[in-house]
Order: C-alpha cells, then sequence, then structure tokens
C-alpha cells in the first residue's frame, strides 16, 4: 500500500519521517497529475505547491492552527491530505468537491477564496480576533501566490500587518507567474530580493525570512518550524516552480494553468471552435489596427481574454495590469479622459472588484470606455464565485451606460466596432464557451440603439430575451413546435417606447429569459418598461435564481435554474395552455 493511501486527514501527515515525508511528495504529485489530467481542473498551480502543502501538514495542526490558501485554485493537494483524496475525481463537477476552498465543505477549509489577493486580509482579522478573544489558536497562516501579491487588497492587508501585532506568517509562494506571466514592479522585486538586505516588506516592517527553495521539504520543514516558534507578523518568502514534476506544464505554464477532461487521451483530436474570448480578441485586433487610438486594457488575464495577439502586435498600446481590478478601470478612465479609446477586458465576475471605479471614474464623467465583460452568466465548473450572475444588475442601475449583449459572433464584432464612435461608456457582455454555428448578420444595423429583433412571429404570448440566452430560447424553439413570439434585445437596459408599446398591447402573457441574476436583470427592467405602457397580463422571469449557483457543467446548472432549452419550452408550453383559456366540454 502506498503513502498516500494510509493519509486520511492531515494529522497523519505530522508522524511521517522526513524520508516518508519525500515519498508522500512524490506520490501526491503524482496521484494529482494522474486525476486532472484525466477529469480536468486546475494544474500547474497545484503541482508547484505540494511540498509546501506536505510541509505545512508537518509542522502545524489543523485542528489549532489556520491556513488559508489564496488564490484558491492551488489547494488541490491540501484537499487530498486532508481527507479529500478519494473525492478529488469529482473535482468542479455537479455534485463533487470545488475547485477551491469553500467552507462548509471540509473542517479545514478555514476561508473561501476563489479571488485573488485576500487570504492576508482574512487572515489577519482571524489573528486579531483570537487575540482580542483570548483564543489560544497559535499561528493563522496566508499562503500568498500566483501573482496574488499584484493585487491592491494584498498591498493595503501589508499595510495594516505588521501594526496588528498579531501572530500571522504570511507565506509568500513566488513562483513569478500568475495565469500569464507575472508583470509590474513587485514582479521584479521578488525576483530580485537578496538574503540580509533591505526589501519592501521590511520597510514596512514585516519580520522577513528567505527567499528559500520551495521544493527542498527539508530546509522548508525547518523554516517553517522556526516561524511556528514566532508569535509577530513574519514573512516566509519561497520560490517554487509552476508545473513542477511535469514537463510539458514547466514548459508552458499559461498552457497548463487548467486542464480540459481527457486531455491524456491524444486519439481524441476535433475541429477547432471559435470561443467568445477567441472572436473578442480577433476583433479587438482589427479594431486596433484600424483605429490607432484605441488601447486595451485587462487585469492579469491576456490569453483568458483572448488578446495574446494584440499584446504581440500592439505592446505599447495594450496593457496588462496584474490582478488590479480597481486600477485598470480607472486606468482605462484616465486614457479615456485623454482622447484615448480604451477597451476594459474583463471577467464579469472580477469587474465586480471594481464597482466604485466603473460608477465614479467611468460613468459619474461619463468617459467613453468600452467594457468587454467576458464569463457573462453561468461558468460551469469554476462555480459560485467566479459565475457571472451580477453584472446586468450592476450595470443597468448606473447612468449613462450602454449594456449590450450578442447572441452571435456577428453581433459581438458589430458591437465592438460601433462602440469605437460612441462617446458615452459601453458595456458588452458575453459568455464563456463556444460561439453558436449560427449567426443572423445584423448588417449595418446600429446594434448600440437597436430596439431590438423579432426573431418568431406569434399571438399571446411573447418571449423576451438577451445574450446569451436568446440562444437557449432558440434551441427550445428548434425542438419544440411552439406558437409563441420571440424578441432578441442586443441592448440590455434600452426600451424602445414603439416596441414596448407594441409588446405590451399584442400579448397577455410576456416570458423573460436571462443568463444572469432575475433580481434587478433584464427582465424586471423589461417588466417596468411593459407596466409603464399599460400592460395588466403576467410575467414569469427566466434566469439565475436568487441564490448562489453551485458548479457543475453548464447544461445541468441551466436546467437547475430553469432555463435550460427545456425547462424554457415547459415554460412556453404552460404559458400558451394559460392563454388559450379553460377547456369547455
Amino acid at each position: 500500500m502506498t503513502l498516500l493511501q494510509n493519509i486520511q486527514k492531515a494529522s497523519d501527515v505530522s508522524g511521517l519521517s522526513e524520508d516518508a515525508l519525500k515519498i508522500l511528495c512524490d506520490e501526491c504529485r503524482q496521484y494529482l497529475i494522474d486525476t486532472i489530467l484525466q477529469h480536468g481542473g486546475h494544474f500547474a498551480g497545484n503541482l508547484g505547491v505540494v511540498e509546501l502543502t506536505v510541509a505545512l501538514l508537518k509542522v502545524f495542526n489543523t485542528d489549532s492552527d489556520r491556513i488559508i490558501w489564496d488564490v484558491g485554485h492551488q489547494s488541490y493537494a491540501w484537499k487530498v491530505l486532508t481527507g479529500r483524496r478519494d473525492s478529488l475525481a469529482s473535482i468542479r463537477s455537479y455534485g463533487g468537491i470545488s475547485g477551491f476552498p469553500r467552507r462548509g465543505e471540509h473542517p479545514d477549509d478555514h476561508f473561501g477564496t476563489g479571488h485573488s489577493s485576500t487570504a492576508i486580509s482574512a487572515a489577519m482579522g482571524m489573528a486579531v480576533a483570537a487575540k482580542l478573544q483570548n483564543n489560544p489558536i497559535p499561528v493563522h497562516i496566508a499562503v500568498v501566490g500566483d501573482g496574488a501579491l499584484s493585487g491592491g487588497m494584498a498591498f493595503e492587508a501589508l499595510n495594516n500587518a505588521a501594526a496588528s501585532k498579531s501572530n500571522l506568517l504570511i507565506i509568500v509562494n513566488d513562483n513569478q507567474i500568475s495565469i500569464d506571466a507575472g508583470t509590474g514592479a513587485m514582479n521584479e522585486h521578488l525576483a530580485n530580493i537578496k538574503p540580509g538586505e533591505p526589501n519592501l516588506f521590511t520597510q514596512l516592517n514585516l519580520d522577513y525570512h528567505g527567499p528559500v527553495d520551495g521544493h527542498n521539504l527539508t530546509e522548508l520543514t525547518h523554516q517553517l518550524s522556526r516561524m511556528k516558534s514566532m508569535q509577530h507578523p513574519r514573512i516566509l518568502h519561497i520560490k517554487t516552480i509552476k508545473g513542477k514534476g511535469y514537463a510539458p506544464a514547466e514548459a508552458e505554464q499559461t498552457k497548463w494553468h487548467s486542464t480540459s477532461k481527457f486531455v491524456k487521451i491524444d486519439s481524441q483530436k476535433s475541429t477547432p471552435v471559435l470561443k467568445w474570448h477567441e472572436a473578442a480578441g480577433k476583433t479587438m485586433l482589427e479594431i486596433a489596427e484600424k483605429f490607432p487610438q484605441t488601447t486595451g486594457i485587462t487585469p492579469a488575464m491576456p490569453s483568458g481574454s483572448g488578446l495574446i495577439d494584440c499584446f504581440a502586435r500592439h505592446p505599447d498600446r495594450f496593457f496588462d495590469t496584474g490582478i488590479a481590478e480597481q486600477h485598470a478601470v480607472t486606468f482605462a478612465a484616465g486614457l479615456a479622459a485623454s482622447g484615448l479609446k480604451p477597451y476594459l477586458f474583463i471577467y464579469s465576475t472580477f469587474l465586480q472588484r471594481g464597482y466604485d471605479q466603473v460608477i465614479h471614474d467611468i460613468a459619474l464623467q461619463n468617459l467613453p470606455v468600452v467594457i468587454c465583460i467576458d464569463r457573462a452568466g453561468l461558468v460551469g465548473e469554476d462555480g459560485p464565485t467566479h459565475h457571472g450572475a451580477f453584472d446586468i444588475p450592476m450595470l443597468r442601475c448606473i447612468p449613462g451606460i450602454r449594456m449590450l449583449a450578442p447572441a452571435t459572433g456577428h453581433e459581438l464584432h458589430s458591437m465592438m466596432m460601433e462602440a469605437v464612435h460612441a462617446d458615452y461608456p459601453v458595456a458588452i457582455r458575453y459568455p464563456k464557451g463556444p460561439v453558436p454555428e449560427y449567426s443572423r448578420d445584423p448588417g449595418d444595423k446600429n446594434l448600440l440603439n437597436h430596439p431590438g429583433f423579432c426573431l418568431q412571429k406569434g399571438e399571446k404570448v411573447a418571449v423576451l430575451s438577451t445574450g446569451n440566452a436568446t440562444n437557449l430560447v432558440q434551441q427550445a424553439f428548434r425542438t419544440n413546435k411552439l406558437d409563441a413570439a420571440h424578441y432578441h434585445f442586443p441592448v440590455v437596459n434600452l426600451h424602445d417606447e414603439k416596441m414596448a408599446t407594441d409588446i405590451a398591447g399584442k400579448f397577455t402573457r410576456i416570458i423573460t429569459v436571462e443568463d444572469g441574476a432575475i433580481t434587478g436583470g433584464f427582465g424586471e427592467g423589461w417588466s417596468e418598461a411593459l407596466h409603464k405602457k399599460g400592460f395588466c397580463g403576467s410575467i414569469k422571469h427566466l434566469g439565475i435564481p436568487d441564490t448562489f449557483i453551485t458548479h457543475g457543467s453548464n447544461e445541468i446548472l441551466y436546467d437547475l435554474c430553469g432555463y435550460s432549452p427545456a425547462k424554457i419550452a415547459e415554460t412556453i408550453t404552460e404559458a400558451l395552455r394559460q392563454a388559450a383559456g379553460p377547456v369547455v366540454d
């Protein structure tokens, strides 16, 4: 029996000899490689922290100490060694374990960390609470890595850490990369720190130790044992290799940040499918080459946002701000205030972190920034920390922003091209995944002001949809005989007076469908507009309900939320039955 099979809980690691610990590292790393390559998940970052995870479990006691993993996609080895080894194959699938630390999943997950740069603040809060409550919990540990120190929130926490005088240990897992290559002065500073010399951390009055080889288990356990005996805020700086132990991942760390299922089965070859972020990137490159006043910004997601070619062709006009969403938004506002045309590419769930800046720095000043909101709507296996549920309610209430949602690649292209000439803020939301194979070319129509398309005529019952939800509705119509009208609205927050009057007067039952939160969303906006026009029939809203949605495939989650094509068809069928009135014998 292997050592790994004997590890049923965290405390099983602490009694192992040094030789046994090294064997455990090898077995754990191989288990991660075999399981993730077969079932999918975050890959390279987890391989880089195997020795650190084992060393932490050797030195510290998870029943008393608190260990928080920043950028939570580094936590797979932690899950394996804290009693969830046999569940790893289910990771990120519906009903399985989360791809991130999650309170409630396991007692050793002390804080949920799906977003970056939060662990120092959380650990310091816990450490201060322990101090105020005379709690004997000895050490609170924040493991910060994958570019998390490029985030402003981490700097804010570092600025307060020394003053807290709490029992806080910050481990900087320095691998010189987030998803894409590391960027910014902090990345360069970490690379150039020399033992015994002053550095940023010492200047912030933090007790700095390192740098240490993060794959040298003997040195790691020695240093962590020293850190355990201390009581004040301190930093241990370790150097690791993202993708350690799997040569392809070490060579191409960005590519192997995460993997899809069955990546090891080379015989399964398929025709490449254009994805939404790739379509956006291709359009942005076209815009950049046609309009020299345009620029592009992204917070640490050049590859994830489809911008690699843009950065390569126009390195002076495309900017990676690091994991710094607030800075990215206001940086874009500054560019716009000086006469340039910035396109900000940002995931919906990360736009939440720059919300104040969207209101205060862009909208209030009516600056013509184009916000390309990637991963809008449900995003499947990444789960509740990454679902783009709230961008429509967030932006719909802000004066002056025109919000768009394409249903096809043609619409996305037209919207992005038209936005070059807009003299007001524009937000364009699009989902994760493949662009639909079919397409409706909007031609020369102005989508930024388009009242909406009638895709199918009908009486009494009308379905109103926007963006990706339009495709789900169309699937419902294609597979079912539905005698209802269907309208697609490329503009989320524009309610054309004439169309609103026509819909309010013609139909008795309305169904709205959106790939976003129902509360405050597209459907409720149309409900307000229709009632102003005298509509007194029934309106049913389909979309993400007022709860946090778990992880799993989008097909399962659409059905869970009630707006899969099958559930849409059921809702339309019931509305048609009700509209027909009672059956008279």
